[in-house]
């Protein structure tokens, strides 16, 4: 059992970095971007290898030029970087471990490292090398250049009912993936889903993911994605992650969450109150699926009860997905970001090369939890 010790909430803004202002996790370019085999969303056929293959690849810092800066958050940035003899771009994320240590993140970082070592789909950004020296954490990463889905939302307002829609149930096999690999992703938000340079969906930021033996007690989101029982402590489970799609797929139609206030605790209270406004122009399918994802009693909730997400899956407003066809990326795009080549930047905000990498040296003694790093 996880005590409620670490409370991590993250806040939102109106203009969020590439990493979101809690997270620390930049865009990512895979150099194969395929199906990997797989049929359906959560089963795998005959993978392929997984992008973290047991020993790591041997990388060195020296191996990379810094390209820029694509995202900044609590405790570290993400650069882009290029090798230096491969030319290949990569998203490397560095994390400040004095700055880990103080905010009590140090399960947090393992827990990201272990859940995309242990990772391989479509959907979900790729972990490929881990490092620290007596400053920093490093994780390598692909390279996403399409930007945030946030920043696609906020400039169009809001997304009608097919962009929604396709969103949606890529996600949802993402989602499905995750369970099946007993892992709760717990920070599903437009902020932590990419866009490739095709339109496709890569989840990233995975700080907050658990592996769950069965229920977890830490309160970590963001506040208007918090699930009623994440707010009550009465641990949580893989539940958490279907109300946060419910919010999600509200967010994406309507151009705001549906609990929203000016402060965390007027947002909870609404949440756990429950009540649903919904704006007038949502499809009625589309009504009717947000409303069984976001039941406060967690038994009842559309995607964690009998047949998990195939209850999800086989509503309605889902009625023209084939999804066999989604991992394989075979839906269509609504999207296409505007992606000159691999290593643009131009879908993420720019950052000031400030003085963050003046971090003192860690301890030996402080160093000893992240040596296996």
């Amino acid at each position: 059992m996880e005590q409620a010790a670490a409370v991590t909430v993250k806040a939102r803004s109106g203009s969020r970095s590439a990493a979101g202002k809690g997270s620390c996790d930049g865009g990512v370019a895979s150099p194969s971007s395929g199906c990997l085999g797989l049929s359906g969303c959560g089963q795998t056929g005959h993978p392929s290898p997984p992008p973290f293959p047991d020993p790591q690849p041997q990388y060195k810092l020296d191996d990379f030029d810094t390209v820029a800066t694509v995202g900044t958050g609590t405790f570290g940035r993400v650069h882009l970087v290029k090798e230096k003899i491969g030319k290949q771009y990569f998203a490397l994320k560095v994390m400040s471990i004095p700055d880990v240590i103080r905010l009590k993140q140090e399960q947090h970082v393992h827990n990201e490292k272990s859940v995309l070592k242990e990772v391989n789909h479509p959907f979900l950004v790729k972990l490929f090398w881990t490092s620290h020296d007596d400053r920093f954490l490093y994780m390598l990463m692909e390279y996403v250049p399409g930007g945030e889905l946030f920043s696609y939302l906020r400039n169009m307002g809001r997304f009608n009912n097919s962009t929604g829609l396709f969103y949606s149930t890529e996600i949802i096999c993402a989602i499905e993936y995750l369970h099946s690999k007993e892992i709760v992703y717990r920070d599903l938000k437009p902020e932590n889903i990419l866009l490739d340079k095709e339109g496709h969906i890569k989840l990233t930021d995975f700080g907050f993911a658990k592996k769950l033996s069965d229920r977890t007690w830490t309160l970590c989101g963001t506040p208007e994605y918090l699930a009623p029982e994440v707010i009550q402590s009465k641990g949580h489970g893989r539940a958490v992650d279907w109300w946060a799609l419910g919010i999600l797929i509200f967010e994406m139609l309507s151009g705001f969450p549906p609990f929203f206030d000016d402060n965390p605790f007027g947002i909870y209270q609404k949440i756990l109150a429950g009540k649903i406004d919904f704006p007038r122009h949502l499809d009625l399918y589309v009504k009717d699926l947000i409303k069984k994802l976001l039941v406060v009693d967690r038994t009842r909730r559309l995607g964690n009860m009998k047949n998990g997400a195939d209850d999800v899956k086989r509503h309605r407003w889902f009625r023209s997905i084939d999804w066999d066809t989604v991992p394989q990326r075979k839906l269509k795009p609504p999207i296409i970001p505007k992606v000159t080549h691999e290593g643009d930047t131009s879908n993420f905000e720019a950052y000031p090369e400030d003085d963050w990498n003046k971090a003192p040296p860690v301890p030996p003694k402080d160093l000893e939890m992240f040596s296996s790093f």
